[in-house]
């Protein structure tokens, strides 16, 4: 959060949305260690992320939603050499993911 933080600062909008993904994709992961779950790739996260913890009541329909616009997000970003985000698109996003960073973090124990 802190390089999403500071790169916000610089506009570099594209690098933010990168870095709000990885913070949720860092955090899902140690939850997903934390439950003994694994995965192979980003999107089976986000699949385990809904089957495992959505599903069961333990995060919102939102919070997958929203790991999944970021992952949309990164990969345009990274990948698509023709497009950047725009501040409008990313700074919504901000107390969203540290909400969900948040409830990911609660549940490890």
């Amino acid at each position: 959060m802190t390089e999403a933080r500071d790169n916000a600062r610089l506009k570099h909008w594209s690098l933010v949305a990168n870095r709000l993904y990885y913070a949720v994709f860092h955090m899902a992961s140690a939850l997903m260690v934390n439950k003994g779950f694994a995965t192979k790739s980003h999107a089976g996260l986000i699949c385990l992320l809904g089957q495992e913890f959505v599903t069961r009541g333990l995060l919102d329909r939102e919070d997958a939603k929203l790991a999944s616009r970021l992952l949309n997000m990164r990969q345009a970003g990274d990948y698509d050499d023709m497009f950047d985000w725009e501040e409008e698109d990313i700074q919504p996003l901000f107390p969203k993911t540290e909400q969900l960073l948040l409830k990911m973090r609660a549940l490890i124990q």
